[in-house]
């Protein structure tokens, strides 16, 4: 029997029954944003947390305030790049609970300049319970007339001179998945049947898939599974658009195009987390443990420079707190206390130092040389992009 959220499971359960089965990036929209019982959406449970240390997964920000602190000094770079701009915006996309939004004001506001006068801050977040959250850890600033606002989407953005920036952001979008059947591919539906959720296979849902698919040229064995995020590709377009001159920074785990769609991942990057152990079954507890997929930076690179928003640079997460003085910032730690350890977890090769990648674009500006690109782990061209109509 399927387990989970029982409304969520009777809501999904009448969709389908009411309209046969649906895609499954409509059952992962549904699972994590359902307005009313979506696992994003509903307030956590009595006693109970979602991100953090004893939640179902962690984020950097719940680690140390170390890497708020290297987008500060970015994000100073940038305001004098552009000529310190009236305002200068700093805008989070998908903001979690709100601490890396409280490290980077923190470190932004320390010295009263002309930069907190003319400084913006605005977080973009759908989940109100979130927003909630968020405005809870960020109390000691919300007296400061006109410092934060918030909206639900980057669609409602326009004009922005700054810096725009999410952290594990598009690896939560909802994602087709993808099978090769019969030399051509298929897409995931998802049924209900007996209690339980069963999956089926059926032609493309959505337009973009194979539009996306000839853009890629892809060439894939009967089998394959793999994941299609179109989301993270509307959502840069979205970025492109809002960004009138400034820098964009995309922080996740992912991998370029050549590594994602390897013979080695036959099987796609979809996984489940749930107090922090990991699941590849997305159909026990539903809207009870989170879900993502790896991100395929190379197509979010190649959809940027299409709307003007052109590549500066991609590096990990290692390099690019490298690159900003993380060692500095280390030097005033006790190196046996228990907060200089938590930084070296997000330096650590062969984990999060590595695992998570940075792309840097920018718009309306020459290409720029930024701090948090000064250390190249990368080969060449990685990303491979090249820009079709």
């Amino acid at each position: 029997m399927t387990t989970g959220h029982p409304a969520l499971i009777a809501a999904i359960a009448a969709e389908i029954a009411a309209s046969g089965p649906i895609p499954f990036v409509r059952f992962m929209e549904l699972a994590l944003y359902h307005p009313q019982y979506g696992y994003y959406m509903r307030p956590p449970e009595a006693g109970g947390e979602r991100i953090g240390w004893s939640g179902d997964f962690y984020t950097s920000s719940d680690v140390h305030p170390i890497l708020g602190q290297a987008l500060a000094t970015q994000a100073r770079q940038v305001d004098a790049l552009l000529g310190y701009p009236e305002p200068f915006s700093v805008v989070e996309m998908g903001a979690g609970k709100g601490l890396l939004a409280r490290d980077i004001l923190t470190a932004l506001l320390k010295e009263d300049d002309s930069f907190r006068r003319r400084f913006r801050y605005v977080l973009v977040e759908r989940s109100p319970a979130m927003r909630e959250l968020q405005r809870t850890n960020l109390g000691q600033w919300l007296g400061e007339p006109g410092l934060m606002s918030w909206v639900e989407d980057v669609h409602s953005l326009a004009d922005v001179q700054g810096l725009m920036f999410s952290n594990e952001l598009p690896d939560a979008f909802p994602v087709h998945r993808i099978q090769m059947a019969e030399g051509r591919a298929q897409e995931i539906f998802v049924d209900y049947r007996d209690g339980k959720f069963a999956e089926c296979l059926r032609p493309l849902s959505d337009p973009r898939l194979p539009r996306h698919l000839e853009r890629l040229s892809l060439s894939l064995p009967d089998g394959y599974r793999t994941e299609m995020n179109v989301h993270a590709l509307t959502w840069m377009e979205q970025v492109a658009s809002a960004l009138t001159r400034g820098v964009a920074i995309t922080i996740d785990y992912g991998h370029t195009m050549q590594d994602l769609y390897s013979a080695d991942r036959s099987d796609g990057t979809l996984l489940c987390y749930y107090s922090q152990m990991t699941s590849e079954d997305p159909y026990e507890r539903v809207g009870q443990q989170d879900m993502t997929a790896h991100v395929d930076f190379s197509s979010l690179a190649m959809v940027g420079e299409e709307h003007g928003l052109h590549v500066t640079g991609f590096t990990n997460q290692l390099s690019f707190l490298m690159g900003l003085g993380v060692e500095e910032m280390m030097a005033e730690l006790d190196p046996e206390s228990p907060e200089f350890r938590a930084a070296i977890h997000l330096l650590r090769p062969d984990g999060m130092g590595t695992t998570f990648k940075v792309l840097i674009q920018h718009k309306g500006i020459e290409k720029p040389e930024l701090d948090g690109l000064r250390f190249k782990p990368f080969f060449g061209e990685a990303l491979a992009v090249s820009s079709v109509a």
